[in-house]
């Protein structure tokens, strides 16, 4: 079975490879990686437009001429994009980085405390959840920062933090929307004693379930 992960950001590579190794050791992986993708999205103003979503379809043909039986994009401010690299795939599975995260938050059940650490995220992901979901998201602010400077433990001290205000605010589960984010799971749950879901995992639980592994 042979995966194509996505990303747009390199801080991304590692969690999904790391999860996919302890979950599915068997799954082939390859890796597409487009840095320039966040960086370009956070600086032109322009949104996701044609342009952006002609990037996504290149990235993806070019991952389907591969051989790949499933995609997954670890980018998760790029909701339309991928949609569209779906909708002219039926015959495979081309996930979002959150779907399988947002549905494991709604199966939970209660207040979603949902934290990001790259802004736009906090923009495109909200109305993925279903109508009537009772969400609250913060921004880890400074967290990516940190973690491009090779601060990784002060990126989660940054996310502690936003999981802390949400809290206290009444969350009932705390989901990390970043795949980069992942690696302050157990720190999150320490801090807040509440169920904490990662991209990552949500994922690889979700493609092993669509590709009948």
């Amino acid at each position: 079975m042979r995966i194509a992960l996505i990303h747009a950001l390199a801080h991304s590579v590692a969690p999904i490879n790391e999860e996919l190794a302890r979950r599915w050791p068997e799954a082939v992986r390859m890796n597409l990686l487009d840095d320039s993708l966040s960086a370009d999205l956070a600086r032109s103003g322009a949104g996701l437009d044609d342009a952006m979503h002609r990037r996504f379809e290149t990235l993806s043909a070019y991952a389907e001429g591969t051989g790949a039986q499933a995609i997954l994009f670890t980018c998760s401010a790029f909701g339309s994009c991928i949609e569209a690299a779906a909708a002219r795939r039926p015959h495979m599975p081309v996930l979002k980085p959150n779907e399988a995260m947002v549905a494991d938050a709604v199966a939970h059940g209660g207040r979603v405390g949902l934290i990001a650490s790259f802004g736009p995220t906090l923009v495109s992901m909200p109305p993925e959840f279903p109508a009537g979901t009772e969400l609250v998201t913060q921004l880890a602010d400074g967290a990516l920062d940190a973690l491009n400077r090779g601060d990784a433990a002060g990126h989660d001290v940054l996310v502690v933090e936003a999981a802390r205000r949400l809290a206290d605010q009444g969350c009932d589960v705390i989901a990390l929307a970043q795949f980069s984010m992942a690696r302050a799971q157990m720190a999150v749950h320490r801090a807040v004693d509440l169920p904490v879901l990662t991209t990552p995992g949500s994922a690889v639980r979700m493609l092993r379930q669509r590709l009948g592994a």
